[in-house]
């Protein structure tokens, strides 16, 4: 399996099947499953955000009575307490 790794240097490209050390090889293997099933999760999570961002927007629109109306004196008033 050739894998890409992408670092400040570049490209490298690295062939996992060369490995001669069956050990060092298989963890490698896991290694590789490892960060394709958090990819997997990270990008179900930021689908899951963007839907659920959307959909409270959508609410939020639907009950004009929750807007509030900010001036500038009090978001610079907040911004100075952080």
């Amino acid at each position: 399996m050739i894998i890409s790794i992408k670092n400040d240097d570049g490209v490298v490209n690295f062939d996992i099947n060369s490995i001669e050390d069956e050990q060092k090889r298989n963890e490698a293997n896991v290694m590789v499953n490892k960060v394709g099933n958090l990819s997997v999760v990270i990008e179900a999570l930021d689908f899951a955000s963007r839907t659920h961002r959307a959909n409270l927007e959508e609410l939020l629109k639907g009950c004009p009575e929750s807007q509030v109306e900010e001036n500038a004196d009090e978001s610079v008033e907040d911004s100075e307490d952080s």
